[in-house]
């Protein structure tokens, strides 16, 4: 089996790992962070998109030995001292969650869409989150609560 290293929510990990094993289940099933949930194991939902490397990534698209000697930041990696990232908090005073299923990767990928660019109109949003799906919401509070995070955002640079 092969090992590897990487680094999660800032905490370096050595792992064991089944060539053939997902990011997603490592993540969850071996490191414990289950706040990236598996939604559809196709990449089709975007549920479980995290950052790897800077970027998001669908990590059930991803297999674990190709993050070897990566950094990862998660959903739980995001807020700092206790205190939600920005778009955390967005999310949570717009009301952009229903069931909250897809909330984690809309969060990742919204924060990855602002570092390309930082004032995206709603259009820009809307296309920017495509491929994150959401069953429950419709999406209009989702685009005000990335309109609102990148806002704050602007004001804070807590970028992960």
């Amino acid at each position: 089996m092969p090992r590897i290293a990487v680094t999660v929510d800032g905490i370096r990990y050595e792992e064991d790992v089944e060539p053939r094993l997902l990011l997603v289940h490592l993540l969850r099933d071996r490191l414990g962070k289950t706040g990236t949930p598996v939604g559809c194991d196709t990449s089709n939902c975007g549920a479980c998109t995290v950052m790897l490397d800077g970027k998001s990534v669908k990590s059930c698209s991803v297999l674990a030995v190709q993050a070897d000697g990566s950094d990862i930041v998660t959903i739980e990696g995001l807020a700092t001292a206790g205190t939600m990232h920005p778009m955390q908090r967005a999310f949570h005073e717009e009301h952009a969650l229903q069931c909250g299923y897809c909330t984690p990767g809309m969060v990742m990928a919204a924060i990855d869409l602002l570092r390309e660019d930082p004032d995206p109109s709603e259009e820009t949003i809307r296309h920017g989150l495509e491929g994150n799906l959401c069953r429950c919401t419709g999406y209009c509070n989702i685009v005000r609560a990335v309109r609102r995070g990148a806002q704050s955002m602007g004001q804070a640079v807590t970028t992960p």
